[in-house]
């Protein structure tokens, strides 16, 4: 069910990507052609650009796909490399959790102050959910990928 859902969020953020490369071609074309742009379309391909960042490195977490510097526990005897593997599991789940409280607040924040972007005027909170989304993914991930290895 899990890999469904990251399938999912694949095709959602690989549309996504289509569209940011979308809108900066027509944003030139509008510029350089016809002498007008859309002045919002930078910052809205770079709030694309965040989602497909943070989410994108849950679905590569879930995957087993993001980058390791395992060089040296490799070389380790299974014990250590077991011990290692907890230790990055409570980590994930510290960190990642800490930090997913932390963008939590920020997006509040944001929310009661009705902050909005300066061109787009995307209200603030929209674009900062990505890191709470993309760090509590991967807690959660981290978590149900623990379980089942019991």
């Amino acid at each position: 069910m899990v890999d469904k859902g990251a399938r999912a969020v694949e095709v959602v953020l690989a549309l996504a990507l289509i569209g940011a490369v979308v809108l900066n071609f027509v944003n030139v074309i509008g510029r350089y052609g016809f002498g007008t742009g859309f002045y919002a379309a930078d910052e809205l391909q770079t709030y694309i650009m965040v989602y497909i960042a943070f989410l994108g490195a849950a679905v590569a977490s879930w995957r087993g796909l993001h980058l390791r510097m395992d060089v040296l526990a490799q070389r380790l005897p299974t014990g250590m490399r077991r011990i290692l593997s907890g230790a990055e599991l409570v980590l994930v789940v510290i960190l990642g959790g800490l930090v997913t409280w932390v963008a939590w607040q920020y997006v509040g924040q944001m929310y009661s102050l009705g902050a909005r972007s300066q061109t787009a005027q995307i209200p603030m909170w929209i674009p900062h959910t990505a890191l709470m989304l993309g760090f509590g993914l991967m807690v959660l991930l981290t978590v149900l990928r623990a379980l089942g290895r019991r």
